[in-house]
């Protein structure tokens, strides 16, 4: 068995958590873990690491591998491949079938499963009881999971049940998001799934439709993989729903009744979590209130209810409960007005680590830095500033000049303007300094690399 898990999505629906450049695959919402590392540790319940493979872009590269390697430090980051272009869950898919035909040299006729990478699954056991059933009985099938709908809902698509076969039925149709008249029939008949984006089918099965239904994508994917990798960014961008799923008449649903959600807005979030999530909240003469505070800091209320709270580092979300669609209007007016909020956070993830600011006014500006155990940041200089290092936890390896020092807890160095240096983790626990910046400006531009480990 194999999996594809695509987590290269930029969604920002739970804005002011998730922004463009960390999505709402990289956060945590309801555990220690955030949704992609909870998809990888399911996976690896029922498979070795070995087969598990991840299609992200270039811009969350470094996110994904560093998270794998935070709960798995021996997964190897060959695994996770970079499209060359993001076009849909097709291209993605077709993607790392190849890999898997071509470098894992895996058979046509093993069971692989694709799947996003940001879902709530509820009943662990029962979800992956029902993979492992689906998928050493696939035959010639490709198999989408639905999902057991508990309510009107208009943020997911649907599928039709057709002709019922030994635990599984024919599908009928496929239907995008529906207005709420709709989705009341649906639900109310029994007919209907929510469409979870989940498929499994072997490579032969697929590649055969792909033939039949995507003549494009298929002639492209039976290429040599250079001439793949050129020229992917010429295909259609589709999703396998459209390319291959509504055409197909191999199409079977199997039906799940474990909870599961997309987690598409925070008024999901509340369903899975409970209004009373944050332990900091104090609440007078209120009723019904969903508060998220991404730092834990203590949020009151008093004399409100109905709604929805939302805490970030650098920006608050105060909202109606079902209303969580307007999230889209709000970003959008963000990015018409060129706010920074949109799309960046004061929390900056790097391939190295992190860093987040903690104060910025002219002429100074203070970070906390993290770097993660035996990476290391560029080989620099600045011309504007010089900056002055507090090791907090850990060790520190700095190149300073001409100079290479260790710093322990509580040491500390000064980089002048102008003088090439390094920041370096030898230790095997994350190493956390505090950076203090000053000069005429201290912009993120003001940098000269000398050498780079990112290709930066």
């Amino acid at each position: 068995m194999y999996s594809i898990i695509l987590c290269g999505g930029s969604g920002t629906r739970l804005w002011p958590l998730s922004r463009k450049n960390f999505p709402k695959q990289f956060l945590n919402l309801y555990s220690d873990k955030s949704l992609l590392q909870e998809t990888f540790s399911r996976m690896k319940k029922i498979m070795p690491a070995d087969n598990i493979v991840l299609v992200t872009n270039e811009k969350n590269y470094f996110n994904v591998a560093n998270q794998i390697r935070e709960i798995d430090k021996d997964f190897n980051v060959k695994q996770i491949l970079t499209e060359p272009a993001s076009l849909n869950t097709l291209p993605a898919t077709v993607y790392a079938l190849k890999y898997l035909l071509e470098v894992k040299k895996i058979s046509p006729d093993s069971p692989v499963i694709m799947l996003p990478s940001d879902h709530y699954i509820g009943n662990e056991e029962a979800y992956l009881s029902l993979l492992k059933t689906v998928m050493e009985n696939i035959v010639d099938n490709i198999v989408t999971i639905g999902i057991t709908p508990t309510k009107p809902e208009t943020g997911y698509g649907y599928i039709k049940k057709g002709k019922k076969g030994d635990g599984y039925f024919k599908v009928d149709e496929f239907i995008e998001k529906p207005d709420m008249d709709a989705a009341v029939i649906y639900v109310h008949t029994g007919q209907y799934v929510w469409n979870s984006g989940m498929y499994i089918f072997t490579p032969k099965t697929l590649t055969g439709e792909l033939e039949k239904h995507a003549p494009e994508t298929y002639s492209l994917f039976m290429k040599p993989p250079r001439e793949f990798m050129d020229k992917f960014s010429d295909l259609p961008a589709v999703s396998i729903d459209t390319g291959i799923s509504e055409k197909s008449d191999k199409i079977i649903v199997v039906e799940g009744g474990f909870e599961w959600s997309d987690i598409g807005s925070f008024d999901s979030l509340a369903e899975i979590t409970g209004n009373e999530k944050n332990a900091k909240h104090i609440s007078l003469d209120s009723k019904n209130i969903f508060i998220h505070s991404a730092n834990n800091r203590l949020i009151a209320t008093s004399g409100v209810e109905d709604l929805i709270i939302v805490e970030n580092n650098d920006s608050i979300l105060i909202q109606k409960k079902g209303k969580s669609n307007d999230i889209k209007k709000i970003v959008e007016y963000l990015d018409r007005h060129n706010y920074n909020e949109a799309e960046h956070n004061i929390i900056v993830h790097r391939p190295w680590g992190k860093y987040e600011v903690l104060i910025e006014e002219p002429g100074v500006k203070a970070k906390k830095i993290t770097v993660y155990p035996g990476a290391k940041l560029s080989l620099q200089y600045h011309y504007h500033r010089a900056e002055h290092w507090v090791v907090v936890r850990g060790t520190a390896k700095i190149i300073n000049g001409e100079k290479e020092i260790f710093l322990k807890e509580n040491e500390s160095a000064f980089i002048p303007a102008m003088n090439k240096h390094r920041l370096e983790n030898p230790g095997k626990t994350n190493l956390e300094i505090i950076e203090v910046q000053t000069g005429r400006y201290t912009g993120e531009d003001d940098i000269v690399r000398l050498d780079d480990e990112y290709n930066r």
